[in-house]
C-alpha cells in the first residue's frame, strides 16, 4: 500500500529541470514524468512571510527555508528524451513542504533556460566553463531569520546549475545549517557539498538528500527518513 507521501507525490502537478546529463552534459535535474495537467495540484508557495517554526529534538525550534531551482521542457529520462511539464525538483519541493513547516522560495532566472534539451546543455556548459553567475529574477532579499536552509536543484554536469551559486553567494549563511537537495540521473549529490561549503559563507553543511529524477514521485519513504534523521520531521 503506498504511503501518504507517495500518494501526495503522485498527485503533485505544479505550474511552473533538466533531468540528468548522463554522458551528454546535464545530470538529472528537474523534470516530472507528467505531460498533462491532472485535477489535483500542489504548488510550493514562494517565501513571502517570516518562517513558521518547526520543533526539533532537544526542545529547540528551527526556522527552515527551502530554496529550489527547477526547469521543465525537453528532458533526459531513463536513457531517452521526454517533454516534461513540471520539474522533478519542483515536485520534490512540493513533497518536502507538505511534510515540514518551512518557507519556500523558487529561484527564477532572469534569462529563462530553453525548453530545448540540447540548447540548455550548451548553455550550462558555457556557464560552467566561464564560472558564470546567471542573474536571478526577483531575488530573495534576506535569509537572516532562518536557521536551516535546504538548497534544492537538479545536477547538471555533476554539479548544481550555476544559478544556485548566484543565490548562495548573495547571502550570509554564518551559523546556518545548509542541506544540499538534488534530483539526478546518476550523479547523486554531485559536487554540491563541496561547492556549497565554498559559496555559502559561514554555513555548516549538513547531510544531503539525492533523489533519482525519474523516481521522485515514489521517493516518499526516503524523504521522510532523511527529514527525521536530520531533525526536520517529528513523529
Amino acid at each position: 500500500m503506498p504511503t501518504k507521501l507517495q500518494a501526495i507525490g503522485r498527485r503533485i502537478v505544479l505550474r511552473s529541470a533538466v533531468t540528468g546529463l548522463g554522458a551528454a552534459m546535464i545530470a538529472a535535474g528537474t523534470a516530472s514524468c507528467s505531460t498533462g495537467a491532472p485535477n489535483n495540484t500542489m504548488t510550493p508557495q514562494r517565501e513571502t512571510q517570516p518562517a513558521q517554526t518547526t520543533p526539533v529534538p532537544g526542545g529547540n525550534r528551527e526556522r527552515v527555508l527551502l530554496v529550489y531551482f527547477s526547469r521543465a521542457g525537453e528532458n533526459y529520462h531513463d536513457g531517452g528524451r521526454v517533454h516534461l511539464d513540471v520539474g522533478n525538483t519542483e515536485v520534490l519541493a512540493g513533497m518536502l513542504s507538505a511534510l515540514i513547516t518551512c518557507d519556500v522560495h523558487r529561484v527564477d532566472p532572469a534569462e529563462p533556460y530553453s525548453v530545448n534539451y540540447d540548447a540548455t546543455v550548451a548553455r550550462n556548459v558555457q556557464e560552467q566553463n566561464e564560472n558564470a553567475r546567471p542573474a536571478i529574477s526577483g531575488p530573495l532579499l534576506s535569509i537572516e531569520q532562518y536557521d536551516t536552509v535546504l538548497l534544492a536543484s537538479g545536477i547538471w554536469n555533476v554539479r548544481a546549475p550555476m544559478i544556485m551559486t548566484t543565490f548562495a553567494e548573495s547571502h550570509d549563511f554564518a551559523g546556518k545549517t545548509v542541506h544540499p537537495v538534488t534530483t539526478h540521473a546518476m550523479s547523486g549529490l554531485g559536487t554540491t557539498k563541496r561547492d556549497y561549503a565554498q559559496s555559502c559563507r559561514g554555513a555548516i553543511i549538513g547531510e544531503g538528500l539525492a533523489i533519482r529524477g525519474e523516481r521522485v514521485r515514489d521517493s516518499g519513504p526516503d524523504i521522510e527518513s532523511w527529514l527525521r534523521r536530520n531533525g526536520l520531521l517529528q513523529g
